[in-house]
């Protein structure tokens, strides 16, 4: 009764600060996206630098997630962008790998048929790999995107903002109320995520089945 009364009074300021989570991700996962993709194209080119690269990310990966945002704060110091570092980091590893894995799970005949038809390996990556291994992709970005929504609530340490203020809040008054104001709506994107995502890889295997 008390977090339902506490919503709805402070529901605007619950609103920001879930937007503000929202942006924080998309920011950190849209740069994954942006190197990770490239990375694992590499990786699934060359079996020496996919060594190389993919074991850097697992470094990262296993990095512990405070100690890893307290060390971007050092370096680049307080504030939104230090936190989408933080979550573009956490972020490669699913997103390289999955990447790397869909390329080479393509079907060795698929891509001799692609190169009997003359493409040439830009071609044959743009339209006959890459659509093949959007479905590894997606998992890795369902993955990602839970990741970086947890890491995210950590924001406040760093001087991010989000729903992790609301549960920082609540730890330091000791009140169970605004904890759960800030975990349960971070809980659900995450659930909401992984969902979406999960939905939109499986209507891509439908379609790419009906369409191969």
């Amino acid at each position: 009764m008390q977090l339902i009364t506490y919503v709805s009074d402070h529901s605007g300021q619950l609103l920001e600060l879930t937007l503000q989570h929202i942006l924080m991700v998309l920011c950190g996962i849209g740069l994954a996206l942006l190197i990770g993709i490239p990375l694992g194209i590499i990786s699934a080119r060359n079996e020496r630098w996919s060594s190389i690269i993919l074991s850097i990310a697992n470094v990262i990966q296993v990095f512990p997630s405070i100690a890893l945002l307290a060390i971007l704060m050092i370096v680049f110091g307080l504030g939104f962008y230090t936190v989408v570092i933080g979550l573009f980091l956490y972020s490669l590893l699913p997103i390289i790998r999955n990447t790397y894995v869909g390329l080479t799970q393509v079907d060795r005949s698929i891509t001799d048929a692609g190169k009997g038809m003359g493409m040439n390996p830009v071609q044959l990556l743009w339209n006959v790999q890459l659509p093949l291994s959007i479905p590894f992709l997606l998992a890795g970005l369902r993955v990602a995107a839970v990741i970086a929504i947890g890491v995210a609530t950590m924001a406040p340490l760093i001087g991010g903002d989000g729903l992790g203020r609301e549960i920082y809040a609540g730890i330091n008054l000791r009140n169970p109320v605004r904890i759960y104001a800030g975990a349960i709506p971070a809980a659900l994107l995450a659930i909401a995520a992984d969902i979406g995502l999960g939905r939109l890889q499986n209507k891509w295997k439908v379609f790419s089945r009906t369409t191969g």
